[in-house]
């Protein structure tokens, strides 16, 4: 109809995020670049290019160019030994240069990528949102494939994750709730954009998490950071592709990990966990066994579950909405009614009960478990061990049990310099070891 381009249209499409060009398409002020800049150049003893702050700073080699021009007629920077300057050569910060850069560090330490502002930020979160993910029952086989789980369990499981919402998992230890978890957190598909950083009232927050993200970039994308930014680059380099993460946490966890974390040295914040997990997973893993107590830590997520916002505030006070934008799964070994009341677990979506394996289900766990630790798998053997270790001794049939139990043959038989074999005889020695028996 003539009111977009075609290029437009695939820009929206695809998500791909433009390269800014100058300084007002980043949404920040030139100040606050400015003092970036200058940061960023005092720290490496006053003397850069137009390259290096470029990639220390994560923009475009025309912004920063822009930048450098705006500041050396304010006479913050000059040319080393020379009069003009061209993008090769060295720069200078002049003594008000160093002043007002050591100004913007008192006022906040931060040095590294621009941050995007909230409004872009909370635009982009929206567009590659969990909820828009597409699903099937294809992608749920192939991602549990590896598990030994029945089809009621996996129908169960398929439209749970689909719905991009909350879910409860709680069955007994060793049911194989966090492998579920995290088999299926790990099997999202599609690729998202995480900024580096976020700006919120002049404040800085530190997003990006290499330990938590994995990024997904080219070498070629890479390669083109190195060379110029303003032509290679394909969408804004503030951003890392990633993969859709996937965070879990276990007993560590406690309610101020939940919020903004602020050092009063460095003067910003790194954003808190659960916020990393935006367009992914968060696994709360082993719930009800964390420091805090069951109920403060759920009251923190009431409002984001029901409402799909969150609301972090800074230590200014100032308060703003970001979207709450992850499939939160609660993990659990204890009895759901001992650690929620009704009107929480209302506003989990979806309840899902991990029960003990049947025998046939135990005897494939075990047979793949031989099969990858290349131990000869003998079903006279699993009948001995079922018999007089289970049934006998009415123990609930547990899915980590077989891999549990082959490893202690494994390393029985490299102490003894054997080859490890399942047998009777280092079934019964294995599960002197592994079961407790009071």
């Amino acid at each position: 109809m003539g009111f977009v381009t075609q290029e437009q249209l695939a820009q929206y499409l695809n998500l791909e995020l433009p390269v800014p060009q100058r300084i007002e398409d980043t949404g920040l002020s030139e100040a606050f670049l400015t003092d970036l800049l200058l940061k960023s150049a005092y720290l490496e003893s006053g003397i850069f290019s137009v390259q290096s702050i470029a990639n220390a700073l994560s923009l475009p080699f025309s912004i920063v160019n822009q930048l450098v021009e705006l500041i050396r007629i304010d006479h913050l920077i000059t040319v080393r030994g020379a009069t003009n300057y061209t993008s090769a050569q060295t720069l200078e910060l002049t003594q008000r240069g160093r002043e007002r850069a050591e100004a913007a560090l008192q006022i906040s330490s931060y040095v590294g990528a621009a941050p995007v502002p909230l409004e872009i930020y909370t635009h982009i979160l929206n567009k590659q949102s969990v909820r828009l993910i597409e699903l099937d029952r294809e992608w749920v086989y192939s991602s549990l494939s590896h598990l030994v789980l029945s089809d009621q369990l996996i129908n169960q499981l398929g439209p749970a994750f689909a719905s991009g919402r909350s879910i409860f998992l709680y069955g007994q230890p060793g049911v194989g709730k966090t492998s579920i978890a995290e088999a299926l957190g790990s099997s999202l598909p599609g690729e998202v954009y995480i900024p580096q950083a976020l700006e919120v009232g002049g404040q800085i927050i530190r997003f990006f998490d290499p330990v938590t993200h994995v990024s997904i970039e080219s070498d070629q994308a890479d390669h083109a950071l190195q060379l110029d930014l303003s032509k290679k680059l394909t969408y804004d380099p503030r951003w890392k592709k990633c993969r859709r993460p996937v965070i879990m946490v276990g007993g560590e966890l406690t309610v101020d990990m939940l919020e903004l974390k602020y050092d009063a040295v460095s003067k910003f914040y790194e954003a808190p966990i659960h916020m990393k997990a935006s367009n992914g997973v968060f696994i709360l893993d082993d719930f009800g066994r964390q420091r805090a107590d069951p109920r403060q830590l759920l009251n923190r997520w009431i409002i984001p579950l029901e409402k799909g916002v969150d609301f972090p505030s800074l230590h200014t006070g100032l308060k703003f909405k970001v979207p709450f934008d992850q499939i939160t799964v609660f993990s659990t070994n204890l009895n759901p009614t001992d650690l929620v009341d009704e009107a929480f677990l209302r506003r989990i979506r979806h309840k899902i009960h991990i029960s003990s394996q049947t025998e046939g289900e135990y005897k494939e766990i075990l047979r793949r478990a031989c099969h990858t630790y290349g131990v000869h798998y003998d079903s006279s053997v699993v009948e001995y061990l079922l018999n007089n270790y289970y049934r006998k001794q009415n123990r609930t049939l547990t899915g980590s049990h077989p891999r549990d139990l082959l490893e202690h043959i494994i390393e029985y038989a490299a102490f003894l310099k054997q080859t490890p074999e399942f047998t009777i005889e280092t079934v019964n020695a294995a599960a002197a070891n592994y079961f407790v028996d009071l």
